[in-house]
């Protein structure tokens, strides 16, 4: 008997390329990446995801160069969030560990509050208030639930972003301290986040400040983040006159691909230009 075989034409790059844009990241990693040896060049080289990135919006309209991977700079793209869970006061107290409930306790209340001013973000409608005791509360983020898996965070080591939004009433001193720290799997400290107490006079502008930092290079091992804030008044008046905060976020970042300031500040907007 006569043997015979029949072979497949192959499908040109760029069909499959255009086909396989419609389907999910993880998808193609973990699946589509083992169907032969044409798809997985396709998957793992860089033409793929410029273009899923195009197509998702990822490439801001002012870059400057290109990432040094774009499954990477993807893949980070479609997972960045806020990764703190009630950040603005929206769901009460919930997602927040109260560690120190001092005084008449936390509460919230809406912008722009007696003695206060509007948040330089509007979507932004109320915060978290500290009273004459110390109110202490906190976030730990399990990044791996999150979606950033352990290669990821240990062979790219992207940025972890962190940001907080305080203010002071006019009419009584405060005090604010933030505290974020990397955790590995067993919630050992790899590296922390921990600026000196910051001191707001009596009778202060009450202009909202935006305390942030950037977490870079920090090897391997990091698997949560811990965000903890606190604070209370200075004049130890009965009520809610400590310390406001909101807007509190734990982002992490592709690699930036336009030119922007870095490390560790404080902006006061009501004094920007």
């Amino acid at each position: 008997m006569e043997s015979w075989t029949y072979r497949i034409p192959l499908i040109p790059n760029d069909a499959v390329t255009y086909i396989l844009l419609y389907v999910p990241a993880a998808e193609l990693l973990a699946v589509h990446r083992l169907v032969c040896r044409q798809w997985k060049e396709i998957i793992d080289g860089p033409t793929l995801w410029k273009k899923k990135c195009q197509w998702e919006g990822f490439i801001p309209k002012t870059i400057r160069r290109s990432p040094k991977s774009w499954k990477v700079f993807y893949v980070l793209s479609s997972l960045k969030r806020n990764l703190i869970r009630n950040p603005s006061a929206e769901g009460n107290l919930d997602g927040w560990k109260i560690i120190s409930n001092g005084g008449d306790k936390w509460r919230i209340e809406d912008l722009p509050g007696d003695h206060g001013t509007p948040h330089p973000e509007e979507h932004v409608n109320k915060y978290f208030v500290t009273s004459f005791g110390k109110c202490e509360k906190e976030q730990i983020i399990d990044l791996n639930a999150e979606g950033y898996c352990s290669e990821l965070l240990d062979n790219i080591n992207p940025a972890i972003v962190v940001t907080d939004w305080y203010a002071a009433r006019r009419d009584c001193g405060s005090k604010y301290n933030i505290l974020v720290q990397l955790l590995s799997g067993s919630l050992e400290v790899l590296h922390e986040f921990c600026p000196e107490t910051v001191v707001i006079e009596q009778w202060s502008d009450a202009c909202w400040r935006k305390m942030t930092h950037t977490f870079k290079n920090y090897g391997h091992g990091v698997r949560y983040v811990r965000f903890n804030h606190a604070g209370q008044d200075t004049q130890i008046w009965k009520g809610w006159y400590g310390i406001r905060v909101t807007n509190s976020s734990v982002v992490v970042e592709p690699e930036t691909l336009t030119v922007v300031s870095e490390g560790t500040k404080v902006v006061l907007p009501c004094q920007e230009a």
